[in-house]
């Protein structure tokens, strides 16, 4: 006797706003599911209902992810074909997701991607900054202080940075990433994009940190903000400035905590800090 074949999970992208940039393959595979696990289920029934889709939803988010596992995967085992979408663009970048994506493997199951719009990549796509080489560090840390040393530790690296902020936090996150990164220090600030109110500003960070705040229009939507890795004399400064914070702090702290602050405070690699010390 044949065992029954199991069913596949598939990582759908959906539109970040242009309703148009949902593939004819997403939308075959909304169609023909059995199960779509959204991040918001209305949110996803207003796409659904746009393209005349009718489906069976359950909600999939951050708090309930880790309940909905086990149901999802017992119906995957009996050959259901499940969706996977979230509120807009790729699901799993910055988006729920990821926790059922790995159960899903683990049990093998076979989990299926069906690419199309992401914010960050849309972004990158037309900031006319280095690209061959970034880093995605999705959304900073809400707190001011939390933020400015989440941005201090990444004083130094050399990639293209690529951020997602909120409308209630654009303004602070530029006039900290202009203190920190420097204010001629470029970056590109993508607002709402594929909207119909979309914006794409470039420049030294401290201009664009005196345009939205000038401007209250460029502090509305969903943001982008992209900054252009450290050049080698960023880099240099960061670490001289860390050696003698770290030479500092080794006096009074373990090695491990003044490595540690010591890269915090300067933006330079915590573990070349940590390495030197050991080498002398």
């Amino acid at each position: 006797m044949s065992l029954a074949p199991t069913g596949r999970l598939h990582v759908v992208a959906t539109p970040i706003g242009n309703l148009e940039d949902l593939s004819p393959r997403a939308l075959r595979t909304l169609r023909e599911a059995d199960l779509i696990a959204a991040e918001d289920t209305r949110h996803t029934q207003a796409l659904l209902s746009a393209f005349g889709v009718r489906g069976t939803l359950v909600s999939l988010h951050d708090h309930n992810e880790a309940e909905q596992i086990d149901g999802l995967l017992a119906k995957l085992r009996d050959g259901a074909q499940i969706a996977l979408v979230s509120d807009a663009g790729t699901p799993l970048v910055s988006d729920p997701g990821f926790r059922l994506v790995r159960a899903a493997r683990e049990a093998g199951i076979e989990v299926s991607p069906v690419p199309g719009a992401c914010a960050a990549i849309a972004a990158l796509s037309v900031a006319g900054l280095p690209s061959d080489r970034f880093a995605f560090e999705g959304f900073l840390p809400q707190k001011g202080a939390a933020r400015r040393e989440r941005l201090q530790s990444l004083a130094a690296e050399a990639r293209t940075l690529v951020f997602y902020e909120s409308s209630h936090r654009i303004d602070e996150c530029l006039v900290d990433a202009a203190a920190i990164f420097g204010a001629t220090r470029r970056g590109v600030v993508a607002r709402e994009l594929t909207k119909r109110f979309e914006t794409v500003l470039d420049g030294p960070l401290g201009a664009l940190a005196a345009r939205v705040a000038a401007d209250a229009d460029q502090r509305r939507g969903e943001f982008v903000v992209i900054v252009e890795g450290a050049t080698g004399d960023d880099a240099d400064a960061s670490l001289a400035l860390g050696r003698r914070v770290h030479a500092l702090l080794r006096e009074h702290l373990p090695p491990s905590q003044a490595a540690r602050l010591a890269a915090e405070i300067s933006g330079a690699p915590r573990k070349k800090l940590y390495e030197e010390r050991d080498a002398e």
